[in-house]
């Protein structure tokens, strides 16, 4: 009970709202980078192997998946983002069907096995490298029964009193995963469902947080949770008090990057005016700058801004680019100057050595 106090408190109606995260202009920038930590780390779990590093800069460039890890890790980031469009709709046999084929695209050595159940033939176990199984799913003829009875507990429709909505969600993760209605993909899709449950319950801050990153910290306690369940009669309050640990430290740790971002930002001012190399009008379009990442300036817009000569607007602009700290382009006859993402690394990195600015 404590523990699920923490969440709501946390992560819920009541959870306080971030000035980062309540920002339009930079909340995109929090919550690609969650989607990409819980895709990459969503997927280590299942066995992927590549670095974060290589993962991020295939989802921020674009390119396309190399092999097999990374094209789980590009199917986890697609599915992710679903999720947040699917948040208030029901769950359905179809959607589940739908959210499978999302994050076995590609990855499957039988392509007609995604989206739907592992037929007879297919008998799938949970079993180590030595042989020792660990968990036999129930057999395949009883997969759509127990997929509309899931669905249906999801959606709230059973049973005929009040369960606590991160309980639900944990145990939807739970029945996914036990029922390993699928020949593969049957981890990814359980935390899918689990995140689809979270949002659709009201704890919008699941839209920032990765539960992955924590589990795979600790993966043995995450199987053995499974396990010590199935062992137990089914008793699923190892599997609850394990999930509610790992929810509440994933909420923490999104607080403290929040927080440490934050303090960044201010050191980052205050590294502005110990620089003292920019005038009033150029330390007010960084600090626009800083909380706006992609804003455009142009020459009118901050002559009209300040109320000064166009001469001026253009000095002050095309020194800020001079510096490096913003990017100049051309959009047809016209120079516009672009805040970059990076903006906060380029002024720490700023050589002081200049003349003062009047």
């Amino acid at each position: 009970m404590e523990e699920l106090y923490h969440i709501d408190l946390g992560a819920g109606g009541l959870a306080s709202l971030p000035e980062p995260i309540t920002n339009p202009h930079t909340r995109d920038k929090y919550l690609v980078s969650s989607l990409m930590e819980e895709a990459i780390t969503s997927s280590q779990l299942e066995g992927a192997v590549t670095t974060r590093e290589v993962a991020k800069e295939m989802i921020r460039t674009g390119r396309k998946p190399r092999d097999t890890s990374e094209r789980m890790i590009l199917n986890n980031y697609v599915t992710m983002r679903h999720i947040r469009e699917l948040k208030s709709a029901k769950l359905s046999p179809e959607l589940v069907f739908q959210i499978h084929r999302l994050v076995t695209d590609k990855t499957l050595e039988d392509p007609t096995a995604a989206g739907r159940f592992r037929r007879p033939d297919e008998k799938r176990v949970v079993a180590d490298d030595y042989g020792q199984i660990y968990h036999e799913p129930p057999p395949s003829e009883e997969l759509s029964d127990r997929l509309r009875e899931m669905c249906a507990f999801a959606n709230g429709e059973s049973p005929d009193y009040f369960i606590h909505p991160a309980v639900r969600a944990m145990i939807l993760h739970f029945w996914m995963a036990y029922d390993h209605p699928f020949v593969d993909g049957n981890g990814r899709t359980a935390r899918a469902l689990f995140y689809w449950a979270m949002l659709h319950g009201g704890y919008w801050l699941f839209e920032f947080i990765s539960i992955s990153s924590i589990l795979r910290k600790a993966p043995s306690k995450y199987v053995r949770s499974f396990l010590y369940t199935e062992t137990d009669d089914n008793d699923l309050t190892y599997f609850l008090i394990a999930q509610t640990r790992v929810i509440h430290q994933a909420i923490l740790e999104l607080h403290a990057y929040i927080n440490r971002k934050t303090t960044e930002a201010r050191e980052v001012e205050s590294h502005m005016r110990v620089l003292d190399i920019f005038n009033h009008r150029q330390v007010e379009i960084l600090h626009n700058a800083l909380k706006h990442p992609g804003q455009r300036y142009t020459f009118s817009s901050h002559q009209k801004s300040h109320n000064v000569a166009y001469q001026t607007a253009r000095t002050d602009l095309l020194d800020l680019a001079e510096r490096g700290v913003l990017e100049q382009r051309k959009k047809g006859r016209q120079l516009v100057f672009v805040s970059p993402a990076d903006l906060s690394d380029r002024l720490l990195k700023l050589d002081p050595d200049g003349p003062s600015q009047t």
